[in-house]
């Protein structure tokens, strides 16, 4: 089945042409089915590019799905049109009457800063809290992930010494995991952040599990037992050439950067990068749109609510 989108958002051609399935609103509404509902909160600067990733993997999957984008109302986004903003997001007063499968809450990049200090923080916080009664299951993605770790269970990020910066191997740690049903016993994930949260910390709390890690860059994925709140300290929705544009970008405005680990083939940045994660990422967001979503989720989505 396909995801259901905005008719002229601009992730819809570039899905198309990678043989995604994309379903308009226009088509949409001749079928009789109860798509599931998945909020994506874009938090990323680049919001086309972050909503077009997103898009693509919810879309590979059996299920229908619809897609809603908001944005913080109180940051102004400098690196998309406005128009853009108004033809296709919507803020949180716009949808908090509403209940949603799922949700993503995406990452951003302001992990210099103290939680605190970040202009939306408060709005986050009020979301956060928010999805508690609102959503049946929210999936939480780099910063996003230390924010909600941060606020829900008082974990701190903690500085790194270099940027972590490339795609790394990682592990699954506890082989129960549904939603990391169907891995092999290593799989490549990008990463590209210069802070953390440690497992010690982590390990403190009673109802957070650890799922899997990576030996190089820490914890990559925490649920809660009832996986309510999933956090991924990774980008597994990366491009193909995210990491390189990075790299150009620090390189073209004289930041210390290294080349990103296990990307370029020999480390030649004028050679094309590996893709080495795309298979496992689709595997990843297919598993908690089955598992975590779609099969506990009520069939009245007004009954969706907080589980013990």
């Amino acid at each position: 089945m396909p995801i259901k989108i905005p008719d002229n958002l601009p992730a819809v051609k570039t899905l198309e042409s990678e043989n995604i399935f994309v379903m308009t609103e226009n088509r949409a509404i001749t079928q009789d089915i109860r798509p599931l509902r998945i909020l994506v909160l874009n938090l990323m600067p680049k919001k086309i590019e972050t909503e077009t990733q997103f898009a693509r993997l919810l879309g590979n999957t059996p299920l229908q799905v619809e897609m809603e984008l908001i944005h913080t109302k109180s940051h102004q986004s400098k690196n998309v049109a406005e128009e853009h903003l108004l033809a296709f997001y919507k803020t949180f007063d716009d949808i908090k009457d509403q209940k949603f499968d799922g949700m993503i809450i995406t990452g951003a990049p302001v992990e210099h800063m103290p939680f605190e200090e970040v202009e939306y923080w408060q709005e986050l916080c009020e979301i956060m809290e928010w999805t508690k009664t609102h959503v049946h299951s929210t999936f939480h993605v780099c910063w996003g992930a230390q924010a909600g770790l941060y606020y829900h269970y008082g974990i701190q990020k903690q500085e790194v010494a270099s940027k972590m910066f490339g795609v790394f191997p990682h592990r699954v740690e506890y082989k129960q995991s549904i939603l990391f049903r169907g891995f092999d016993d290593m799989f490549m994930v990008p990463q590209s952040r210069h802070t953390t949260v440690l497992r010690s910390d982590i390990e403190k709390v009673t109802d957070l599990k650890i799922l899997a890690s990576s030996d190089k860059t820490g914890v990559y994925a925490v649920s809660t037992k009832n996986g309510k709140q999933i956090f991924i300290t990774g980008h597994s929705e990366y491009d193909a050439d995210t990491l390189k544009n990075e790299y150009l970008r620090d390189l073209s405005q004289g930041k210390p950067i290294a080349i990103p680990e296990n990307y370029f083939p020999e480390n030649d940045p004028t050679l094309p990068p590996i893709v080495s994660w795309r298979g496992h990422a689709h595997l990843l967001f297919s598993n908690w749109l089955n598992y975590f979503v779609y099969q506990s989720t009520p069939y009245d989505i007004k009954k969706v609510e907080e589980r013990e």
